[in-house]
């Protein structure tokens, strides 16, 4: 029998690590300050509660000879001088193919009923993005069964897109839509800040039964702690990247990144950093490319994002929306107005853009494209005078056109919750409709 002497020295030294021991100092708010462990920021720790078993902590600042810990999970039963532990290494949660079908919480740990899941590998929670030398270019069409998206702000595999509304208007129910339409291999579903009643609602009719059995959810519901809040959309994204590294096109739907966003001004603000825009510290604005940047096209497969940003107020400005626009390759604009119509899904198509939709169509599909935005345009530009009835027909033949052509797109553009469409078939639809004459369209 042989022995690996390597192997065996390599198992030795890390049992004999030496663990830093240091105790808790303070408790305050969602931040636990210990004294005498000198951990790195990001390194995980160990803290011992006599009465409730050991809970992991985070580093997340300094504060003096403080090192500020935030625990994954409920702070119940720390108390001064409980021991503090240095584990000498980041967080990291498991992957493989035994996640597909089942719901984790923000940290990776299982949520549903199912058996133990059987790790492949281990990764860590934060890992630098593609360099970019290392990225492909975005050719190929993603499906995602909804008409207006597929025909008009179409989407690559390995895109970033966002998707911009207020509360209410049918982002959720349009992300479920687009899960259970789309042609990628994986579907990584993460809810953030999402109330409790409403995921397994999510799992069950919003994912629908077919698509669970590809897809894997991470769920960190609004009751949670801010660390977990904060780690979700991590923890998806590096669940996804495993699945991509096998040569897979993964489908990474977050919703939504404004919660990600508040979780993260807790921890900001909790571990005493400045509050800039609107509260939000200075290290939101820099995690939150370090997040987007992990998801695109490499040489062995892609993730494409769907990122939900919730408008405060329906503010288009506000400092989250500003932010993910600059960072994403498009946006889909969601309105209040046609919601309120009962059209769905109410995306409004001129406020709408895919910034890669030139390169991943053909130049029939982009002019039909271009010609029903031109009619939506002159649509909206005589809107008003229509409503009040001041506009006499034959006063602008574009105008009398649009009134004729635009209940057809309306009808083209509006689609069931439960329907999908196959992309073969809305290009059919969208030529047939930027084709036809005046004379030819009815509605």
């Amino acid at each position: 029998m042989s022995i690996d002497i390597e192997a065996a020295k390599l198992t030795i030294k890390k049992a004999t690590r030496p663990f830093f021991r240091g105790r808790v100092d303070i408790v305050s708010g969602v931040i636990v300050e210990a004294r005498g462990v000198p951990a790195a920021l990001g390194e995980l720790c160990r803290i011992e509660r006599p009465s409730l078993g050991p809970i992991h902590a985070e580093v997340v600042g300094f504060r003096g000879d403080s090192t500020l810990l935030m625990p994954h999970g409920d702070l119940t039963g720390i108390a001064p001088a409980q021991p503090v532990y240095a584990l000498g290494k980041p967080f990291s949660v498991c992957t493989g193919r035994d996640l597909l079908g089942r719901m984790v919480d923000g940290l990776g740990t299982p949520l549903d009923e199912g058996p133990p899941i059987l790790a492949t590998e281990y990764r860590p929670l934060r890992s630098p993005a593609p360099g970019p030398l290392e990225r492909r270019p975005i050719t190929d069409v993603l499906q995602t069964g909804v008409r207006a998206i597929d025909s008009m702000t179409t989407l690559g595999r390995g895109q970033r897109l966002g998707i911009f509304a207020g509360s209410g208007v049918g982002k959720s129910t349009l992300l479920g839509q687009i899960t259970r339409g789309t042609n990628a291999d994986v579907v990584v579903c993460c809810l953030v800040g999402e109330r409790g009643r409403e995921v397994g609602v999510y799992r069950d009719e919003v994912l629908g039964t077919e698509s669970v059995q590809s897809s894997v959810m991470v769920v960190a519901t609004s009751d949670r702690p801010p660390i977990e809040r904060y780690a979700a959309p991590f923890t998806a994204v590096t669940i996804a990247e495993h699945f991509r590294d096998q040569g897979l096109d993964v489908l990474l739907v977050m919703d939504s990144v404004t919660r990600f966003a508040a979780a993260a001004r807790e921890i900001g603000l909790a571990a005493g950093e400045p509050p800039t825009v609107r509260g939000y510290p200075p290290s939101f604005f820099t995690s939150v490319p370090k997040l987007v940047e992990r998801m695109g096209r490499t040489v062995r497969g892609s993730i494409t994002g769907l990122i939900t940003v919730l408008l405060d107020g329906d503010d288009e400005h506000e400092p989250v929306a500003d932010t993910m626009r600059g960072l994403l390759d498009g946006h889909v604009m969601l309105s209040r107005d046609l919601a309120r119509a009962g059209r769905f899904p109410a995306i409004d198509v001129l406020g709408s853009l895919s910034r890669l939709m030139t390169d991943l169509v053909g130049e029939e599909h982009r002019a039909a494209a271009q010609r029903i935005r031109e009619t939506l345009a002159v649509h909206a530009s005589g809107r008003d005078l229509i409503d009040i009835g001041a506009y006499r027909p034959g006063a602008n033949p574009a105008l009398d056109d649009a009134v004729v052509r635009v209940p057809v797109i309306e009808a083209f553009l509006a689609q069931g919750a439960n329907e999908n469409t196959p992309l073969a078939e809305t290009l059919d639809m969208l030529r047939a409709i930027a084709d036809a004459g005046t004379g030819e369209v009815s509605a």
